[in-house]
């Protein structure tokens, strides 16, 4: 059965949503339509990469994942199709599947060039929908497009490295449901240049010296527990996608708040390391 997953800046109270699907299903009613996300911040390209790089690959080779943030059609934001780890992307070329090119070469990148396709002011569901579901079908993207070699990055988040390799300089790119704070300060750009050195983590303020593997290793169960770290004590981790995360442990983002306002960090802030 053909997978087609949708991630969008939509959110659910709209139309849309509703709109894509049962247009989808007119085409393919026997296809399986999966909700990535609705919820990515308006325009937020940032986040949709990171959100979609880290969720594709749970998906069967051959999935179709139609990407609906800031798609509208111009000179400088076409229509794409990429074909990368097996996968179809279809998208506009703004900078979204760069997250996954950057490590993977793409099989295929694609313009889309339907005739007399309509996609003024909803191409979601005028343009990537009527491609998804051509690939879908086990159609040819030659059909539906052109090859293009112009594919966008988002060089403007790669961590920087300075002061000779003792540190490395991020920024944060995603906020979480439990507000804990995403960089893009991978694991390994950190073991590269860690070299066996002590570090410390500033965000602000704030300093952390230790960079645990779970949320939980924060607490030293050999301690009385009134002697241990906790609840509402600030921790670093790499995630389970190899990121390194600020987090407040058990804190909730609807009382007391997460590690993004306990903090003090916002999207695009930085995070630094410092190599001792």
């Amino acid at each position: 059965m053909a997978i087609i997953t949708l991630t969008t800046d939509f959110g659910h109270k709209d139309h849309f949503v509703g709109a894509i699907k049962g247009t989808i299903l007119n085409n393919l009613p026997e296809v399986s339509i999966v909700d990535i996300s609705h919820a990515i911040s308006p325009f937020n390209i940032q986040e949709c990469a990171y959100i979609l790089k880290n969720a594709y690959r749970s998906f069967p080779i051959g999935t179709v994942h139609v990407v609906g943030v800031d798609s509208e059609l111009s000179p400088e934001n076409q229509h794409i199709v990429v074909l990368v780890d097996g996968h179809y992307f279809i998208s506009a070329n703004n900078g979204v599947i760069s997250l996954i090119t950057s490590e993977i070469k793409p099989e295929k990148v694609m313009e889309v060039n339907i005739p007399n396709l309509n996609s003024a002011s909803f191409p979601v569901l005028d343009v990537f929908v009527q491609v998804a579901c051509h690939i879908a079908r086990g159609g040819k993207l030659e059909v539906i497009g052109k090859p293009f070699d112009a594919l966008k990055e988002l060089k403007e988040f790669e961590p920087r490295i300075t002061n000779d390799g003792k540190t490395i300089i991020g920024n944060v790119i995603y906020i979480d449901n439990y507000g804990n704070v995403i960089t893009n300060i991978q694991r390994s750009l950190f073991e590269a240049y860690r070299n066996g050195r002590d570090f410390e983590v500033i965000a602000r303020t704030n300093k952390i010296k230790t960079i645990h593997n779970s949320y939980n290793g924060i607490i030293n169960y050999n301690l009385e527990k009134g002697q241990r770290k906790g609840p509402g004590d600030a921790l670093a981790l790499f995630n389970s996608v190899s990121y390194l995360e600020l987090a407040i442990y058990k804190s909730d983002q609807n009382t007391v708040g997460g590690a993004s306002t306990l903090l003090g960090l916002n999207y695009r802030d930085t995070v630094t390391i410092n190599f001792l």
